[in-house]
């Protein structure tokens, strides 16, 4: 999408922290804290809101309404998404069609996610899962192991198939999840925050080789939001120009026939991470080259290390050796999930997409304190998931500017006091007053005025 008129924007991020699936919090207060601190960074109050699209992998089958009606009854159109790990870029790509299309100004995407602790189960036993016809071809090339999870075999495959044809080590995985643990440990929102050595990764619980445990994702609970605007309501909304943040280039893609082609990375949806990168890094007019700052989905490590070569960020087959160089965090060649990523900050399903768009457009104004990487021109986000899609976005500031840390100045621009990106809080009384419908709000529905428990 390249001509103006047809451009979208991300003008406000919310999220809650993630946290440890303990049933503490319900899903309708994580979406309401995510949706009221996502309006209000873009001070728009919900009755501007021209459609609402919801994203979970967990639950009944109108729980966005559940969530949307707290902001107010206005009668929007409201979707249930549900894209497995990619649900939540899936929103976000939804939302970017519906205003670059014409059929709406303001779409809010909220994802959200009360997850079981443990490994991902499917709950659906009498019905055939959608992945039958993938664990079959892992049986037949790989074979299957009854006591690990099904997920942690597949990427650990993946990870093998890597280390066998390009010569990568079982020490180049480690270092990717601890340099993603170093990362976490700026991120207020992480759900962990811990740094370890890559020796203590390595030496950690053996999950599926080359994967331990400090090398896999956990289940969270959690909740992230975002507003998208078009150009026509930009250009009527001028003081919005100052934080927007143009989606430059988005693909959506879905598998192709090489899923099946016994190769275990393609398997885990490589080949559409490479077609959709391709497209969207197109339609920005960007490079891999050229990208310095990067959101991935660290499902696993193994899946960080494929995806880095699926991006293009390296030469085919050299991932590892970019590992090695240092190339995947600060003062390297490029800093890959700067946020901690799914392995440290945690991966509530239908939030996680939305998440990592939160971090970059935190990046590009500046806002995000010690982790910012400075002189971005365009971020890069990739959001996968099995069964399958890949999303990956592209975003640059709205003035072609490069990205610089604005320090103190974030308080300020944010208009809350403090900086949302650097301090996790939870709701104030003014956020809500500014998000919450001031026409068409349920007392029923709005209840009190709370505040987080995240």
């Amino acid at each position: 999408m390249s001509n103006s008129g047809s451009r979208t924007y991300v003008v406000g991020v919310g999220l809650t922290k993630f946290i440890k699936p303990r049933g503490q919090v319900d899903y309708p207060e994580m979406g309401f804290e995510a949706g009221v601190k996502a309006l209000s960074d873009a001070n728009i109050n919900y009755d501007e809101v021209d459609q609402g699209v919801a994203c979970y992998a967990y639950g009944d089958s109108t729980c966005g309404q559940r969530v949307f009606y707290q902001f107010g009854m206005t009668g929007i159109p409201i979707y249930n998404v549900n894209n497995n790990c990619s649900t939540g870029s899936t929103g976000l790509f939804m939302a970017r069609q519906l205003c670059a299309s014409g059929t709406a100004n303001v779409v809010l995407v909220v994802g959200f996610e009360k997850m079981f602790p443990g490994s991902l189960q499917s709950f659906f036993k009498d019905r055939t899962n959608p992945l039958d016809k993938t664990f079959k071809v892992m049986s037949s090339t790989r074979g299957i192991d009854p006591k690990a999870p099904g997920a942690a075999q597949l990427f650990g495959n993946a990870g093998r198939e890597y280390i066998e044809k390009y010569g990568a080590k079982d020490e180049d995985f480690a270092e990717i999840a601890r340099v993603n643990h170093e990362h976490s440990q700026r991120n207020p929102y992480s759900q962990f925050q811990d740094v370890y050595t890559r020796e203590q990764i390595s030496n950690s619980p053996i999950i599926h080789a080359p994967l331990t445990k400090l090398q896999c994702c956990p289940t969270s609970d959690g909740a992230a939001a975002a507003v998208i605007i078009s150009q026509a309501y930009l250009d009527s909304h001028s003081h919005l120009k100052s934080r927007a943040i143009l989606i430059a280039g988005q693909s959506l893609t879905t598998d192709s026939p090489d899923l099946y082609n016994r190769s275990a990375i393609d398997l885990v949806g490589a080949d559409m991470t490479r077609r959709a990168a391709k497209a969207a890094l197109f339609q920005a007019g960007v490079t891999p080259e050229s990208i310095k700052l990067v959101e991935l989905h660290d499902c696993f490590s193994s899946n960080e290390m494929i995806t880095i070569d699926a991006l293009g960020l390296c030469p085919p087959g050299k991932a590892h050796e970019m590992v090695r160089a240092g190339d995947i965090t600060y003062g390297g060649r490029v800093v890959i999930n700067p946020s901690g990523g799914l392995i440290s900050k945690g991966h509530p399903l239908g939030a996680t997409g939305i998440a990592q768009c939160a971090e970059l457009v935190w990046h590009l104004r500046g806002w995000a304190g010690e982790r910012n990487v400075e002189g971005v021109e365009a971020a890069l986000q990739q959001n996968l998931g099995l069964g399958g899609a890949a999303v990956v976005t592209v975003y640059k500031r709205a003035d072609g500017k490069v990205s610089r840390r604005v320090r103190e100045e974030a308080e300020r621009i944010a208009g809350r006091g403090y900086n949302p990106a650097t301090e996790a809080r939870g709701l104030s009384k003014g956020e809500i007053e500014v998000a919450v419908s001031r026409k068409m709000a349920s007392k029923i529905m709005v209840g009190e005025t709370r505040e987080s428990r995240l």
